[in-house]
């Protein structure tokens, strides 16, 4: 029997990194997680899935936790309220290890590639593209104009790297964080896509 494969991708915004994640999944017959992991995360934690999407790869965001309202738990036991800032970053990363034990995973994004840094097994990947590729992709995704997609991007970006950078003590998008960095506007999604699979293969000779 073979072992099972994980690969973690991590993507810049507008790079159709979701996309390709998802291509990587059916082709290696993989589960994928992406925001698949708030429900995850909520379920062991006790708290709501919208907690967990309210405040996803964002960095501090225990700063409001005690001032919220009931409605975020799920449970109403009194414990849940005693959390130091990085107890969600917790719950998420065990459902991550807990669903890579499992069998074979696709994560997007969420530090899965530092939480899973142990596992055997693990391809890391990143995934770049142009910024006019990006913000084409984001005005027709978000119905935004020119610049109102560039600075969607500059701010979401910028909040995603100081999660992962923050949580990692690593530099997010740098090419040694990574086994494969790979600009997907150069050969569009699904060339992208078969390349990196050629690599996983490569990888583990299969």
């Amino acid at each position: 029997m073979k072992e099972h494969i994980i690969i973690n991708v991590g993507r810049q915004l507008g790079s159709g990194g979701h996309d390709i994640g998802r291509m990587l999944a059916l082709d290696f017959q993989a589960k994928y997680y992406d925001r698949e992991l708030l429900n995850l995360a909520a379920k062991e934690s006790g708290f709501s899935e919208k907690f967990f999407e309210q405040n996803d790869e964002k960095k501090g965001f225990f700063k409001g936790l005690f001032n919220m309202q009931t409605s975020h738990f799920s449970g109403g036991s009194m414990y849940k309220t005693n959390f130091s800032q990085e107890s969600l970053f917790q719950f998420q990363s065990d459902a991550i290890r807990k669903a890579a034990k499992e069998g074979s995973c696709v994560f997007v994004g969420r530090c899965a590639d530092y939480v899973l840094r142990d596992f055997k097994n693990v391809v890391n990947v990143f995934i770049t593209a142009s910024m006019e590729y990006r913000i084409d992709q984001i005005m027709n995704k978000q119905h935004l104009d020119h610049d109102q997609a560039q600075r969607f991007i500059e701010q979401k970006e910028s909040g995603r790297a100081a999660y992962y950078n923050y949580y990692t003590g690593k530099k997010w998008g740098a090419a040694e964080s990574y086994d494969l960095c790979i600009d997907s506007s150069v050969l569009g999604l699904m060339e992208t896509e078969k390349l990196i699979a050629e690599f996983v293969r490569k990888r583990f000779r299969r």
